[in-house]
């Protein structure tokens, strides 16, 4: 488990393999927004500065009421990833991990590398009473499953009479804010919620997510990040979106989103989970159809742990749309 995990996104890797140039390639393996936001204008003593405490507190201001974590001021993290990797030194329980399977990898990898004895759970009546930490992905990644937060509160609460901690990743929760633990969250000293800025905004590239706790956790995760863990233009950035009218971005994605269910099931493909930033597709020949898309330049997401399921992002227009309907009629006809 200690191996490097495969990813979506690996368009280079797959051009190797199959040929053709990489900007003429389709890229659907990724559960990102295919349509990235226009960037705002950035002050150039963003490039030119560290960034200062004025620019973080702007930033973890509009966090706040994006997010609505209530009087919890977010606070910023280069890439969710890089908090995931500091998760065995922020905790110190003693216990077994339990994580809600299948999901995300690099919380079972970085809690095995941390000498942790972890066990993956189908869900949280799952969880026993030697369990320490949980991790919940909600919605999840690939299968779409999603927890109400009045549930994820009353688990909270109980991981918490035991002294157990409870992680919830929201990374894809951003089209979806009913689902949030983030406005519960002052009063849930035993639980950290991480949020992606990258995904819905379709800016994955910044590498900056959010960590939403209560002071001592935060404060924890700043002294292991070190000074200057996300930087002035990222910053910056996320503060104008932060406060811009985000319904054109879930309007679109939620057609690009209806635009890829039509296309699969069109194609007699049986769509077993997702949320509007992917679909779970389970299919007998998987491994087949997935090798059939790379031989269109049409990179879908695979899994090792269960070979019947493909994973596909979203196009970012008609043709894109168009180029998969293609490529599954030349597989079925």
């Amino acid at each position: 488990m200690n191996a490097p995990i495969v990813h979506g996104g690996g368009i280079t890797a797959a051009a190797a393999i199959y040929g053709g140039e990489l900007e003429h390639w389709l890229d659907l393996s990724t559960g990102i927004n295919p349509c990235p936001v226009p960037l705002p204008d950035v002050p150039i003593r963003a490039w030119h500065r560290l960034p200062d405490r004025d620019l973080i507190d702007r930033a973890r201001a509009a966090a706040q009421s994006y997010y609505r974590s209530g009087d919890i001021l977010p606070l910023p993290v280069p890439g969710t990833q890089s908090a995931i990797q500091l998760l065995p030194r922020l905790f110190e329980v003693a216990g077994r991990v339990a994580i809600l399977a299948p999901t995300y990898g690099e919380y079972e990898r970085a809690f095995k590398m941390a000498g942790h004895s972890v066990d993956l759970v189908a869900g949280l009546d799952d969880v026993r009473a030697d369990h320490a930490i949980v991790v919940i992905v909600n919605p999840n990644n690939p299968d779409g499953r999603a927890y109400a937060p009045e549930r994820l509160v009353a688990f909270s609460e109980e991981m918490k009479a035991r002294g157990g901690v409870v992680v919830v990743d929201e990374a894809f929760g951003d089209a979806g804010p009913q689902l949030s633990l983030a406005p519960f969250a002052s009063r849930l000293p035993n639980v950290l919620i991480f949020r992606s800025f990258g995904k819905f905004f379709g800016l994955a590239g910044l590498r900056l997510g959010f960590a939403v706790a209560v002071q001592p956790i935060m404060k924890r995760i700043e002294e292991l990040s070190g000074p200057w863990a996300v930087s002035g233009p990222a910053l910056s950035i996320a503060t104008d979106l932060f406060a811009s009218d985000v319904a054109p971005i879930q309007r679109r994605l939620s057609e690009r989103s209806g635009a890829l269910r039509t296309v699969l099931r069109q194609g007699s493909l049986r769509i077993v989970g997702g949320t509007d930033l992917f679909a779970l597709v389970d299919h007998d020949q998987a491994a087949e159809l997935h090798r059939h898309f790379c031989q269109h330049h049409i990179l879908v997401r695979k899994f090792d742990y269960e070979p019947r399921w493909l994973r596909f992002g979203l196009a970012a227009d008609a043709a894109g749309d168009q180029r998969l309907s293609d490529a599954l009629q030349s597989y079925t006809s």
